[in-house]
């Protein structure tokens, strides 16, 4: 999870497509893609929202969309390679399914790093979904 707009629409997707199973969110920060300008994402400011202060901001807002849909959501900051990290947290955790967005990263750090959708895709010996982006209703009219 990243603060995209593909991977708010993975958690979505998740969250419909496995009403009655636990969901629980990672975000990877990756040094490699720190020291090419992708850097760690703001954090909280506080932990009012149910949060801890040193997880990104945005975990506020997918915890709403969480709950909107009456699902308690377990949100994690994890560190490491983007795809190797994925893969090691749903092998540790007993994934049955990983579900991400199609891009996140942008500009030079997804130039120089590739795509995590892809390294884990590849490399995953759990089953993987990934979620495009949401077209707009311009693209959807066409």
């Amino acid at each position: 999870m990243d603060d995209s707009e593909p991977a708010r629409a993975a958690l979505e997707h998740a969250l419909a497509m496995f009403p009655d199973d636990e969901i629980r969110v990672i975000h990877v920060v990756d040094d490699l893609e720190a020291g090419y300008g992708g850097g760690r994402p703001p954090v909280a400011a506080d932990s009012d929202g149910g949060g801890d202060a040193d997880e990104p901001s945005f975990f506020a807002d997918i915890r709403e969309v969480a709950a909107e849909d009456g699902r308690p959501l377990e949100a994690t900051v994890i560190e490491g390679s983007s795809p190797t990290a994925i893969l090691e947290h749903g092998e540790e955790i007993g994934a049955d399914q990983i579900v991400m967005g199609s891009e996140g990263r942008s500009g030079v750090s997804r130039m120089l790093l590739g795509s995590v959708a892809e390294g884990v895709t590849r490399r995953s010996t759990i089953p993987v979904t990934i979620v495009p982006r949401s077209r707009s209703r311009s693209e959807t009219n066409r």
